[in-house]
């Protein structure tokens, strides 16, 4: 996570320029127009080695020769002069610099190896690198150019990133022709320093970026780019379009897992895990900007649509529905009103249908009705040629029928090409969006719609697990560095069902049998129908070679059954190697649903878990979904609920639902599994059988390899701090958990709140509070571990319900130097000592961290707190513009000191 110097960037008072060219119709060209010729009023000063002056300003030979340290860098020069510019302008103190050049010399080093080697000359000394092959960086509302783009587009409230040149200088053409203006528009190029992550980042937090738009390729750094995300798409919204949606699958092993998830899919489950919106395709996204640029937000998702076509309006209601969007209900007197304008044989219903000849007159008076319903969210306008009725007066009629009034969102599609053109210069002057067709209408809407649900979804507090679970690391290790130890990739079915025990996964009991006669020993044991599988670390479907029989009864049964299999397999698949065999008691659960759990290892992302419709059929059923570790009760649910077995699941024509508890608990305790074993590369629970009575695991495979380094690593989202948990002791007798809060903390944290008096609320929050917001309460509990740190103190128990008797937080700037502590001890817990052991706690956390230091604002009457801050030996110093306040700042550059 760093913004550092992106400032300089985006906000440079002074820019350096090589390459600047006057000979037209070069990029250096280009880039000398856009630099001096957008608006830009701080200083441009160029570098040429031949000119003495470009575009009428002085030039200087070289970087040393520059009056001044330019904040930023526009390099356009060829690779071999490229290395010796970066690190002069490094050494000079310049912050940032864009390249639009290349940085490989062919035939003297690899792209990867050129990046690097840019790179290594840059971080000593701070300087940020866009590029390289950027197309650069257009800050319009600083009239900032600082690329080659033909095109300077007017300022706006809309960030466009991507890493491609040519979609940044498509999505810049059409947004030209229409008005439609932006904040930023930034080239990635070739990756050599800043990235998605970065840019996230300084967007989010950028007061004139209202929405952020990505054009992605591939993303870098997954766990920055996965916290970077989640932090944006919380304050704003975030959409994306990922290219080479048909990616590979993952090229190893044999199981149902590989039939469905690919690289596509991951993304799709990264997405949805940071509340950022998909769209599929160039067209989707510029229906997005164009509603973003121009609509104000829905307050709800209930659209009225009126149309001059009752054919099209049911096009258009079709396509809400279809992407699940609500057609309002509209009122009575709405209703009236609309009859009294409009046709006798209007249906009084939804689409509004004023007919053919509709009227100016007639639009004007029937969208005044609709937009002062209050069961109307948002109104999508049609219009369709008419032989007598003028398609630009209704326009204006539109225009004027909401100028200057609080109406819900205003969407509009007038329907052709020439014929509409008048009609949409109208919309443009007046600020409100226009489609060709109502469908690209709808979906614009549904980008507000669906950004509103995702960030409600981003919020929602988890229930707490419904039963404690405590897993059992070492009994799981165990089978694992057996077959590591042996040289096996795969566990053996025993093996694979004693880790999943280990985590509390509902497993039935599995047996090896190692020749027939052990297999007629088990069923003896087992005393009833058993299942018989054939054991081989080369067969992951036993069905396709004959190597699975259900309901063998009896110990000679299973004796022969064991010898007939063993002897087809070797005549039919002699290559095949054959361990043994399986044997498991028969499991009968009539209406039970047959699920799959799995776990992929996707190279960038990591561990992505996998839910959906099992058995044999899986891949051609083809209904599952994705989700990333770590996971709560709603993270699984959620997962689930991208499926069309969740439907079933549910219960459906009087049959009964299933537990959805256990099934969602059985995700989070997988998902703990592989997060606390790297060694896990690969499994699959299939078939996993879920009924209302709880699940259980019949058959699962899973894959290991050799790892190094801590299992949490290969993560895209940093998982619960599990080493931070220790027990407290009071001087009553008690013990204490000191732990990360989570998110299921919420409801015992707004408990603690309540138990706060107005004085004590005053104090940590320098105003007067009666209850703690769920918004509130939300950004205390729900935080991202790599970010920020926030420690209670609590009962032992199920989060969620256990008292908490004090809280300290820690969240650090951008670039992770500084960090702000919140400290709140309940009053009835005060005098125990508690509120030194969190600081010294949170405070050993910054340092492990690394930041430089950390610092608090304290009000001056705040004596208990101030008093602390001394013991603990922060500096104290009034805050300027507020005598009330005092800024308490620990340097923990200066060793451990009195914490």
């Amino acid at each position: 996570m760093s913004t550092r110097n992106l400032d300089s960037l985006f906000q440079p008072k002074s820019v350096a320029v090589v390459g600047a060219d006057e000979e037209a119709g070069t990029v250096g060209a280009v880039l000398r127009e856009n630099l001096f010729g957008s608006g830009f009023e701080g200083h441009v000063m160029p570098i040429s080695a031949t000119a003495p002056a470009v575009a009428g300003a002085i030039s200087y030979p070289d970087v040393d020769s520059l009056p001044d340290t330019p904040d930023l860098a526009v390099i356009h020069t060829d690779p071999g002069s490229l290395r010796a510019y970066v690190e002069a302008f490094a050494r000079r103190g310049t912050k940032a610099v864009i390249i639009t050049s290349d940085a490989v010399d062919p035939g003297e080093e690899t792209a990867a190896e050129a990046r690097e080697a840019l790179a290594h000359c840059a971080r000593p000394y701070g300087l940020r690198i866009l590029g390289t092959n950027s197309l650069g960086a257009l800050v319009p509302r600083m009239g900032l150019n600082a690329s080659f783009s033909p095109i300077t587009p007017v300022s706006g409230r809309i960030a466009f990133v991507a890493q491609s040149q040519t979609i940044v200088s498509s999505v810049l053409s059409w947004a030209h022709a229409r008005g439609i203006g932006f904040s930023h528009l930034v080239s990635l190029g070739d990756i050599v320093d800043i990235d998605f992550g970065d840019l996230l980042d300084y967007l989010a937090n950028d007061p004139g970026t209202q929405s952020i738009l990505l054009y992605i390729e591939q993303v870098t750094a997954a766990r920055k780019f996965m916290s970077a995300a989640r932090a944006a798409a919380r304050t704003k919204p975030v959409l994306v379009v990922k290219a080479g949606r048909h990616g590979e699958r993952p090229p190893i092993g044999g199981l149902h897992i590989h039939a469905l998830a690919d690289t596509d899919a991951v993304y799709d489950a990264v997405f949805r895990r940071a509340g950022m919106l998909r769209v599929r395709g160039l067209e989707e996204l510029f229906d997005a900007v164009e509603t973003l640029a121009m609509a104000h937000p829905p307050r709800g998702e209930r659209l009225a649509i009126l149309t001059n076509g009752a054919g099209i309006g049911l096009i258009a209601s079709d396509a809400l529905l279809e992407d699940g969007g609500q057609l309002a209900e509209l009122q009575a007197d709405t209703i009236d009103r609309l009859a009294s304008q409009l046709w006798p044989r209007w249906n009084r219903r939804n689409p509004v249908d004023i007919g053919g000849t509709g009227s100016p007159e007639v639009y004007g008076g029937a969208l005044s009705a609709l937009v002062e319903d209050r069961g109307v969210d948002a109104v999508l306008v049609i219009n369709c040629h008419s032989a007598v009725s003028s398609r630009t007066e209704a326009a204006r009629a539109v225009a004027t029928a909401v100028a200057g009034r609080r109406s819900p969102t205003i969407l509009t599609s007038w329907v052709g090409d020439e014929m509409a053109l008048d009609a949409r210069r109208i919309f443009a002057e007046h600020r409100i969006p226009t489609y060709v067709a109502p469908d690209q209408a709808v979906r614009g809407l549904m980008h507000m719609v669906n950004y509103r649900r995702s960030r409600e979804l981003l919020m929602e507090t988890p229930p707490s697990v419904p039963e404690s679970f405590s897993p059992d690391p070492g009994r799981a290790r165990a089978p694992i560095e057996r077959a590591l130890a042996e040289g096996r990739a795969w566990l053996e079915d025993a093996e694979a069902m004693e880790v999943l025990s280990a985590y509390g996964v509902p497993v039935v009991a599995t047996h090896t049998a190692r020749s027939a006669d052990e297999v007629a020993a088990k069923a003896a044991e087992i005393g009833g129908p058993i299942a018989l599988k054939i054991l081989s670390p080369e067969i992951p479907h036993r069905s396709e070679v004959r190597g699975l029989l259900l309901d063998v009864a009896g110990p000679a049964a299973a004796r022969d059954a064991a010898e007939t299999m063993r002897l087809q397999i070797g005549e039919h698949h002699p290559q095949l190697p054959v361990t043994g065999f399986t044997v498991q008691p028969m499991v009968r659960r009539p209406g039970s649903y047959e699920l799959i759990i799995g776990v992929i290892d996707d190279p960038q992302f990591g561990p992505a878990m996998l839910f959906g419709h099992g058995g044999a059929a899986a891949p051609v059923v083809n209904d599952f979904a994705l989700g990333l570790p770590p996971m709560n009760m709603h993270l699984a649910r959620e997962v689930m609920s991208h499926t069309q077995i969740y439907r079933l699941l549910r219960g459906y024509r009087g049959l009964p639902a299933a537990n959805l508890d256990a099934v969602a608990l059985t995700l989070i305790k997988v998902a703990q599994l592989v997060t606390d074993f790297a060694e896990i590369r690969e499994l699959e629970i299939n078939p996993f059988l879920a009924d209302e009575y709880g699940c259980v695991t019949l058959d699962a495979r899973i894959r290991v390899a050799s790892a190094s380094g801590p299992s949490t690593r290969r993560l895209a989202i940093r998982p619960y701090p599990k080493e931070l948990e220790e027990q407290i002791p009071l001087g009553d007798g008690r013990t204490l958990l000191l732990r990360p809060v989570v998110p299921e903390d919420e409801p015992s944290l707004q408990q603690t709140f309540a138990l706060l008096t107005q004085e004590e609320i005053r104090l940590r929050f320098f105003a007067p509070m009666k209850t703690l917001s769920h918004v509130m309460a939300a950004r205390f509990t729900q935080i991202d571990y790599d970010r920020e740190m926030a420690l209670i103190l609590t009962e032992h128990g199920i989060p969620g319900k256990t008292e908490i008797y004090g809280v300290v937080s820690i969240t650090a700037d951008s670039a992770n130097q500084s960090g702000e502590y919140a400290l709140l001890v309940r009053g009835d817990m005060t005098g125990m000592g508690l509120g030194i052991v969190l600081m010294r706690r949170i405070i050993d956390f910054a340092r492990r961290r690394g930041l430089s230091s950390i610092f608090g604002d304290v009000l001056q009457e705040n004596v208990t707190m101030l008093k602390l801050c001394r013991v603990l030996g922060f500096d104290e110093k009034p805050m300027p513009g507020d005598p009330t306040l005092v800024r308490a700042t620990l340097d923990l550059s200066e060793g451990e000191g009195a914490a």
